[in-house]
């Protein structure tokens, strides 16, 4: 049995099991809550599993990986970075949002405010932000194909975008948050396990000596030395005093971009109470934690086993690596047979990471559509429940079309680098109006929707006059950029907008606050009382 043949059949089995859950869950799934929120009726193991799964995602997997293969030291600060955000999440984030909201993150912040103004910031932002991060799991997807099947032809990776698309609504649209929720914890279980099935094999090829693992990576890489140092892809002296910033920006996202992420979010209302939330975040740091670790193994075991030159070859970004580690080392330990079964293992729980993301992804925007732009805000709080379900699903449809045909077009970049972006453009809207609601008893309406749409705003405006857009160009001659070669509009110096447009989120969400006249003292001590204790989080819905 072929490879191709062999991971498409563990592709199919895998889909199958989670249609199987997704069914079963919508059997179960009666009102907005279960739909929403799954019945807040998950443990706090269940959601930490299924934190772990939301976000390790495509990025995480083979992108990281693809990376510290490519880039050596440097590519590990993905890992970092995506871990020490969990932190912000625990400290001040995770329980304050489960007793203050309901369903979305718009509910946190039109509590005390004017909920049509704020509630249509909090939609347009949590759709951009999910569309950014929908768009690597798609990029992702069409790697994985081209890399399985030996395919070159764009139109075979648009067929695979599109059909990971369709699966991901039919998991949205059928299952609700009960049927993803389950989606994303067999995946989770998946992935650590292939993950470290891999790490073991290749530690025990060289000894469980990561010395000679790394230097034999430095070998290989064709970079010497230099491959285990810092400054080969960020800060290097070719890049100047631009490269130092844009450093110092990619971690500023990473770091704080994952308190923004909608689809985070979300899932600290699936559990009873605050304690299970902060227990939940827990239990996502811990399986998170491992996760990253290991792909420091995968990265420069890619690296050491496959060598640079071949992953590249492969795909530029990088994004097969993992795939072709698992190949080589099943080979190398098991024969042919082997590394063709690992190969589709591995390509199957990647398929599986890339569809229960998209599904978190979708199910989160698609929420924030139908509870706070049409329920509340079309609608003025007179939509019944079952309306807003229908709205959810209908807008599911639509997001899952746009991101199909942006991930199209965006084949040529590398899925972890694509994710930053998201972080950065969460970071810069979402967090400061969020930190604001929560802690400053002044914050108002304007400052609000200030933070949301000017630190969305700047950070979008920033990557579309970046080198991500435009004007990037290999050592080959041909664009690293979206654009082909030859068009160049790009003024910003930076890949990642996070160093201006985090702060200028947070500054604008202080100018339009002192320059409103706007404040209402009794809801934030309401509002305070209830982030702190939860009292009347479950039955009523924030206006």
């Amino acid at each position: 049995m072929s490879h191709e043949t062999l991971a498409i059949s563990l592709f199919l089995l895998f889909v199958g099991l989670t249609l199987i859950l997704t069914v079963r869950a919508s059997r179960q799934t009666k009102d907005a809550t279960d739909f929403y929120a799954g019945g807040r009726s998950f443990s706090a193991a269940q959601n930490g599993l299924a934190i772990g799964g939301d976000y390790m995602s495509a990025a995480s997997f083979l992108g990281i990986a693809g990376i510290i293969a490519l880039s050596g030291y440097d590519g590990f600060l993905y890992s970092i970075g995506f871990l020490v955000a969990w932190l912000v999440a625990l400290l001040l984030v995770a329980e304050l949002m489960r007793n203050s909201g309901k369903f979305t993150m718009a509910d946190v912040l039109a509590f005390r405010m004017s909920p049509q103004p704020v509630r249509t910031a909090a939609g347009i932002s949590t759709i951009t932000v999910s569309i950014f991060y929908l768009l690597a799991q798609m990029v992702g997807a069409g790697a994985l194909v081209a890399l399985l099947f030996g395919l070159t032809g764009e139109a075979a990776k648009a067929l695979t975008i599109v059909g990971v698309g369709i699966l991901m609504i039919v998991y949205v649209v059928v299952g609700g948050m009960k049927g993803t929720t389950w989606v994303q914890i067999v995946k989770a279980v998946l992935l650590m396990g292939g993950a470290a099935l891999i790490t073991l094999l290749v530690l025990g090829k060289y000894g469980f000596n990561l010395s000679s693992l790394l230097s034999e990576a430095a070998q290989q890489s064709g970079k010497g030395d230099a491959f285990l140092e810092p400054g080969l892809k960020y800060g290097t002296e070719a890049q100047g005093l631009a490269g130092k910033l844009d450093l110092i920006s990619l971690g500023l996202a990473l770091v704080l971009g994952t308190a923004g992420l909608p689809h985070i979010l979300i899932r600290f209302y699936t559990v009873p109470t605050a304690r299970d939330a902060r227990k939940s975040v827990l239990w996502g740091i811990g399986i998170i934690g491992v996760f990253y670790l290991l792909t420091l193994v995968l990265g420069f075991g890619a690296a050491a086993l496959v060598g640079s030159k071949e992953i590249a070859e492969s795909n530029a970004a990088g994004n097969t690596a993992a795939p072709l580690l698992a190949e080589k080392i099943g080979e190398l330990i098991f024969g042919d047979v082997g590394g063709t079964i690992l190969l589709a293992f591995i390509a199957a729980v990647a398929f599986a990471t890339i569809l229960a993301v998209v599904a978190g992804l979708t199910l989160a925007s698609s929420s924030s559509v139908a509870h706070d732009l049409y329920a509340h805000v079309i609608r003025k709080g007179q939509a019944t429940e079952k309306e807003e379900v229908r709205v959810a699903k209908i807008s599911a449809f639509v997001i899952g079309a746009v991101s199909i045909v942006l991930g199209i077009f965006a084949q040529k970049l590398n899925v972890a680098f694509l994710v930053a972006l998201a972080f950065a453009v969460a970071a810069s809207g979402n967090l400061p109006a969020i930190l604001y609601s929560l802690f400053w008893k002044k914050f108002n309406t304007a400052g609000a929707v200030s933070a949301i749409y000017g630190g969305l705003g700047s950070a979008v405006l920033l990557v579309v006059f970046s080198p991500v857009v435009s004007g990037k160009v290999g050592p080959d001659g041909k664009s690293l950029s979206l654009f082909p070669e030859g068009v160049d509009f790009h003024w910003f110096p930076l890949e990642n907008p996070g160093l201006v447009s985090i702060p200028l989120g947070f500054l604008f969400g202080y100018l339009g606050t002192v320059l409103s006249k706007e404040y209402r003292a009794d809801k934030y001590t309401e509002m305070e009382v209830r982030s702190l204790t939860g009292i009347g989080a479950e039955k009523a819905t924030p206006h």
